[in-house]
């Protein structure tokens, strides 16, 4: 397992600096349109029905608490910045800024906090129904138009901007309003105001007895974001684990990292959303706090003469860069014009079989592109003529990649991705293209390979059968990083005031009786085959001792001599040279040239300038 502050963001001040500059610039070329808070206001029904289950079944409302919970829990580890709330309708009390009937709001909508889950868990399980009997009662006189608008009006109160709305309704009645068509024409109305005003309504049906009928009032009243291809969702939950998954599917929005032009020749382009399919997960810096009031602390970095001490501002500094054994010393203009190396988009350098792609060539995760018609009118026709034809020439387009003005372009390779679909039509891969980052020459390294160990056909077999044996399905979401789960869960601990931390499961481990079970005699059959009759793995080595008349020579070996470095030197090519080499002239001289490149060719500069 890694270490435990390896998962942290940047490992030192300079890492740190460089990333949130790469941070800043991202969100200064951010799209305005979706800046601003996401928020999600949970709309649950609290009918006697939801109450009731079959046997020893969890109740449909427990089920809803614990999937609020659950979504509090991960909000407050992911995104604490967006905004939840919790609205029951069909309760006996009321309280709402409108004094809607029969409407409650638990929560109003804020960030998601440790006093806002304990308040959840008094409601959940058979002592939690019934204080909420108690405390809020049932009354099926209520109007869901009533509820949306009240909702409405929690959206309208928020001062802070929103760039996503959304309700989400749990319920286990598919008719609300069966003998009441005016409280079911205001429902109507008011979800249309809603659609209006941008904000989704999304319906988690949970298990009915006799079944969910979505045509008799939902299909009306429910409506999804425009970039949503699922709809609703056919299927009625009646396990947590299934309600789960349908709400972490809407909870978040999908974000465009960057929109650009991507240009097929000088007078022809179409707009795109690039989006990130992975994105690695850290664990939150940790904030600073004043020991006696726990308010957090700015820090603020002052830079200072090294020889007077005198407070330098920002137009006393610049940067050099040292090459040949001399300062070149660059204007803040001068480094900002290197960093700009060409304005950003994709432009189509030509294309290739897809079969020269190769598993080496991805050297990091790939991103996804989709046409974006509200920028430039046609681009999703012609990026799907683009689409089909390269999926049926089997070809990947090669492009120059600049995401932003300040970064470095890259070579990309867009591999082709065909729209996939389940057996009820529900969409599962979009079409689009992969952005895959091809490596430069300067990023492949010629590794010394050590001479091959012919094996016999024998061997081969052998070791063939337990591949097979121990050969699985692997999904990327099944495997949960250990280190940070265990974090997250012992600060949930703390925050909730647990007695101890419920302990994370690692899944990377290998499950070593099931993998005994598979392989039976078949590892020792493979030693018998390899390893000679008194092999012991368990037995220690015998280390050798070299033979040699007198002391041993401790002096490292340096693979370049004297006269060779002092040519560098003077050429100012010692760049060329790899750490290792740099790191063996030093000692081999005595000097002490610290762990970084640049250290290692200043101290050898400065020596051989000296002899």
């Amino acid at each position: 397992m890694s270490e435990w502050g390896s998962y942290y963001r940047g490992e030192g001040p300079e890492e740190e600096e460089e990333q949130e500059q790469q941070e800043e610039g991202a969100e200064a070329v951010a799209d305005y349109k979706v800046s601003g808070r996401d928020s999600l206001i949970f709309l649950v029904d609290a009918s006697k029905a939801m109450f009731e289950s079959e046997e020893d079944e969890v109740t449909p409302f427990d089920m809803t608490i614990q999937c609020i919970r659950n979504v509090y829990t991960s909000k407050i580890i992911s995104s604490d910045k967006d905004l939840l709330s919790v609205v029951f309708y069909g309760t006996e009390k009321n309280k709402n800024l409108a004094d809607f009937k029969h409407i409650y709001v638990l929560q109003e909508l804020d960030n998601p906090g440790a006093k806002r889950v304990l308040e959840l868990d008094q409601y959940r399980g058979d002592k939690g129904q019934a204080l909420f009997r108690e405390t809020f009662g049932h009354n099926a006189d209520y109007s869901l138009g009533e509820a949306l608008w009240a909702c409405s009006n929690l959206f309208s109160d928020v001062r802070i901007r929103l760039s996503h709305k959304r309700i989400m309704l749990f319920t286990n009645e598919d008719d609300p309003h069966a003998n009441d068509s005016a409280k079911a024409k205001l429902a109507r109305t008011r979800a249309g105001d809603l659609r209006d005003t941008g904000i989704i309504l999304d319906l988690m049906h949970l298990k009915k007895p006799g079944g969910f009928d979505i045509s008799l009032f939902y299909r009306d009243i429910i409506n999804v974001a425009e970039d949503e291809d699922l709809g609703i969702q056919p299927e009625e939950s009646g396990k947590l684990e299934h309600l789960r998954k349908k709400v972490r599917a809407k909870e978040t929005k999908k974000r465009v990292l960057v929109r650009l032009n991507l240009y097929l020749n000088k007078d022809l382009s179409l707009s795109v959303g690039v989006y990130n399919l992975l994105q690695k997960a850290y664990k939150p810096y940790p904030v600073k706090l004043y020991r006696e009031t726990n308010e957090p602390v700015k820090t603020k970095t002052r830079m200072f003469n090294g020889k007077t001490g005198s407070l330098l501002v920002p137009s006393d500094t610049k940067r050099a860069q040292t090459y040949g054994n001399r300062q070149i010393v660059l204007e803040k203009d001068e480094t900002e014009e290197l960093k700009r190396f060409d304005s950003p988009g994709l432009f189509l350098i030509g294309f290739k079989p897809l079969s020269m792609l190769k598993l080496h060539h991805h050297v990091r995760p790939s991103q996804f592109i989709y046409p974006e018609e509200s920028v430039v009118s046609g681009s999703t026709t012609l990026f799907n003529a683009l689409l089909m034809k390269c999926l049926e020439k089997e070809v990947m387009a090669l492009c120059r990649y600049t995401t932003r003005r300040n970064t470095p372009p890259r070579f990309v390779a867009l591999v082709p991705q065909e729209e996939e679909v389940d057996e009820q039509k529900v969409q599962i891969a979009p079409p689009g293209f992969h952005i895959i980052f091809l490596p430069y020459a300067d990023d492949k390294r010629n590794v010394d390979f050590t001479e091959k160990v012919p094996a016999s056909r024998e061997q081969v077999d052998k070791m063939k059968e337990i591949i097979q044996k121990l050969r699985f399905r692997y999904r990327t979401d099944s495997f949960e990083n250990p280190v940070l789960q265990q974090h997250f869960r012992n600060l949930e601990a703390l925050a909730l005031d647990m007695l101890e931390p419920e302990q994370a499961e690692d899944l990377t481990m290998p499950k070593n009786e099931e993998m005994n079970r598979r392989l039976g005699s078949l590892v020792e059959e493979f030693k018998q085959l390899v390893y000679p009759p008194d092999y012991n793995p368990d037995g220690k080595g015998v280390k050798r001792k070299q033979a040699s008349d007198g002391q041993a020579d401790k002096r490292p070996k340096v693979e370049i001599s004297k006269d060779e470095l002092r040519r560098h030197v003077q050429k100012g090519t010692l760049g060329k040279l790899t750490v290792p080499v740099l790191k063996d002239a030093c000692r081999l001289y005595g000097l002490k040239g610290g762990g970084k490149k640049q250290e290692l060719m200043d101290a050898l500069t400065e020596y051989f300038n000296e002899h």
